[in-house]
């Protein structure tokens, strides 16, 4: 069975200023972003080498410069955007992209409001040739 291998970031708290209301836009608050990437990690492993895989500390300030960036709506346009930048690495296979509301303008008591998107790149076609 061939599993895949993946990279975990998990926790990322970056301030921004997303939300449907107008003090959400003024005030802003903090979002925090779970990643996993799921790509080959066979290379990197042997060659001992970051250039052979994704530098997560990288990744991290591209994901939060668009957490900080420009303002959307709803968290869900935020996670497709970082999905986006995650997948700029043809390494990436697929990312599972958490984002985190835990201040959400909700008046009740919670925890956390939470969306998570699932993206990754068309597999190629498998040719088959004949015997």
């Amino acid at each position: 069975m061939d599993f895949m291998d993946q990279i975990a970031l998990t926790g990322l708290t970056v301030f921004g200023r997303h939300g449907v209301f107008d003090h959400e836009r003024e005030n802003g608050q903090e979002f925090t972003i779970d990643l996993r990437l799921g790509l080959p990690l066979r290379e990197a492993a042997a060659s001992d080498d970051v250039a052979d895989t994704v530098h997560y500390g990288e990744l991290a300030e591209r994901v939060a410069a668009v957490v900080a960036g420009e303002p959307v709506n709803l968290i869900e346009t935020l996670a497709e955007r970082i999905a986006d930048v995650v997948l700029e690495d043809e390494r990436v296979l697929h990312v599972s992209v958490t984002v985190h509301k835990p201040h959400a303008p909700i008046p009740l008591t919670f925890a956390d409001v939470a969306v998570t998107v699932n993206r990754g790149r068309p597999h190629p076609p498998v040719e088959f040739s004949a015997p």
